[in-house]
């Protein structure tokens, strides 16, 4: 546990992942039904990386775009959000940057994501080994990465440098079925990337997915924090989460907001909790700053965009009620 900590507090972090464009309704919209779109940056890593660097924390994304127009789009919003680009590169012929469409509401919400050809998962070995892994503190990847060579092969190998380096490896479980060529591949190869992280973040369907049921998702990820795991974080949704950590069970509510979408909250938990830890708030309070964040995402439109910087945090902790109790 205290290698995992002593990484997230250098509050500078190098994350393995997509980078896209989000298209999303104006406020109660369906898709069908809208003349007007508004643009974003998307993509679960770039979401990640956009909120640690609104939160005062540093990032660096490494990954594949589309040598076009939305891939340099991609590139400049995450420079927008002070991101580092040093380690994205662009990728030409047929290959694109994902495009996720949808809508800003709840009842009836859908979300349609494009992902044939993606070029993210072109990233290959020479990309991450590229990277100059002393520079950070901690390497973050989430799930999506995995689903296809040779992204997934670059991805482990990104956890063997990492952790030459010192570095500890945190992985949002972020499991998205039309991703993967099937859900054997996605259950073992997941489960691969859980047991080589130090710290694992993933909803109780997440962990059930892992475990062949969701009746055993949280004895998986009880089983992963006393045997590979100095961290893991069980979500439950509006039930709140728990936390394995040194032989501690934590249990946390949720900030209830009037929400407006249910897309971006687990990138904005991991950048909240993670940049709260590195501010040198202990781990429940982390846990909980970053559920703050989650409420706050989800209650405006968009993903990245709709991220809390510091202020707007601070001013949510100071206003909301407060948590529900577990």
């Amino acid at each position: 546990m205290d290698a995992l900590l002593s990484g997230i507090k250098a509050n500078n972090f190098v994350i393995v992942g997509r980078a896209g464009m989000d298209f999303f309704t104006p406020a109660g919209t369906a898709t069908e039904d809208a003349e007007v779109f508004h643009a974003g940056l998307g993509g679960s890593s770039a979401n990640t990386a956009a909120g640690i660097c609104k939160l005062g924390g540093q990032a660096a994304l490494v990954t594949r775009v589309s040598d076009d127009s939305i891939g340099r789009y991609c590139v400049n919003q995450l420079k927008r959000y002070g991101v580092s680009a040093d380690y994205v590169t662009p990728v030409g012929g047929e290959f694109r940057n994902s495009l996720a469409v949808y809508e800003s509401r709840l009842e009836g919400h859908q979300s349609v994501i494009y992902r044939n050809g993606a070029a993210d998962f072109e990233m290959n070995e020479a990309d991450v080994e590229a990277v100059d892994y002393a520079r950070f503190g901690a390497l973050i990847t989430a799930g999506t990465v995995f689903a296809a060579e040779p992204s997934r092969s670059a991805t482990f190998r990104a956890f063997e440098l990492a952790k030459a380096a010192g570095l500890p490896v945190i992985f949002d479980v972020d499991y998205r079925p039309y991703s993967w060529p099937s859900p054997e591949v996605a259950a073992d190869v997941l489960s691969r990337a859980a047991a080589a992280s130090d710290m694992i973040v993933g909803n109780d369907e997440e962990f059930g997915f892992m475990a062949g049921s969701i009746d055993k998702g949280l004895d998986k990820a009880r089983d992963l924090s006393q045997t590979s795991a100095a961290l893991v974080v069980y979500k439950m949704g509006p039930e709140g989460a728990i936390t394995f950590a040194d032989g501690q069970e934590i249990h946390t509510g949720i900030y209830p907001v009037e929400a407006l979408k249910p897309t971006g909250a687990g990138d904005s938990f991991m950048a909240g909790m993670l940049t709260s830890l590195a501010d040198g708030h202990d781990l429940k309070t982390s846990i909980l700053r970053g559920s703050a964040c989650a409420s706050v995402t989800v209650s405006r439109p968009g993903c990245a965009p709709a991220m809390a910087d510091t202020e707007t945090l601070e001013t949510f902790l100071a206003t909301h009620p407060g948590p529900t109790q577990r």
